[in-house]
């Protein structure tokens, strides 16, 4: 989910953290722009976008090839922002639109999560963070987005589980859960139904997508070393 919005806010942020960032997106002209505005200041900084469909086993293994190819170890860090909306009211909400809900928000992270975990501890050199992008949507639902709700609460399952199983190899799993972030995905809201939202927001205004950023870049680092299995 590195091609825009919080994905491509978090990989901007890392890479002036000084980490070389592999972006990964569906849509590869999103990667590669992506691509073009990340801090390179620092020696030994070599970025990367590659276009995968991570609801698809295939496309991750073949990901986490190319990667490992690239760079001959396996990423330390994995943040998972990819998401898709496809908003119904239940009774009217299709199969489809529900499967591919899922497939994207929640079988994805899944199958990242097990892929980077799979890669870290086959090096022999244990640690690293693994960074699931959930939504408060997954913790008090939302009118016409059942689907958009499980799939994210479903998320946070997935990481407090991966959390117990991952801290033997010192892999710490963590979950952040945005409310609502001024993004191309609420470019589509009516700005009255933003409005409203923002109203119920103490701080009176829509999130960015660099706050997230900074939450993911705490996460990611040795300062929170002590932290798995949260949700933030």
């Amino acid at each position: 989910g590195g091609g825009s919005g919080i994905g491509r806010a978090i990989c901007q942020r890392l890479s002036v953290e000084g980490a070389s960032v592999v972006i990964v997106d569906l849509d590869k002209a999103a990667a590669n722009a992506t691509l073009q505005t990340l801090s390179r200041n620092l020696s030994g900084q070599e970025h990367a976008a590659f276009a995968t469909d991570v609801s698809q086993a295939n496309h991750v293994n073949s990901l986490m090839k190319k990667i490992q190819g690239q760079y001959s170890l396996p990423p330390r860090i994995a943040i998972s922002s990819a998401g898709i909306t496809k908003d119904e009211f239940l009774l009217r909400l299709s199969e489809e639109s529900f499967d591919s809900v899922l497939n994207v928000n929640l079988k994805g992270p899944f199958l990242i999560t097990q892929a980077v975990a799979r890669a870290i501890v086959a090096s022999g050199q244990n640690g690293g963070s693994i960074i699931n992008i959930g939504s408060i949507v997954g913790k008090v639902g939302n009118l016409g987005q059942s689907n958009y709700a499980a799939s994210k609460a479903g998320v946070e399952g997935l990481t407090k589980s991966a959390a117990k199983e991952l801290a033997k190899f010192g892999i710490r799993c963590n979950t952040v859960l945005p409310g609502f972030i001024s993004t191309p995905m609420t470019d589509k809201v009516p700005q009255k139904v933003l409005d409203k939202f923002a109203g119920m927001i103490p701080l009176g205004r829509l999130g960015d997508p660099e706050d997230i950023a900074d939450v993911c870049a705490f996460l990611a680092s040795d300062d929170s070393k002590y932290i798995t299995g949260a949700s933030i």
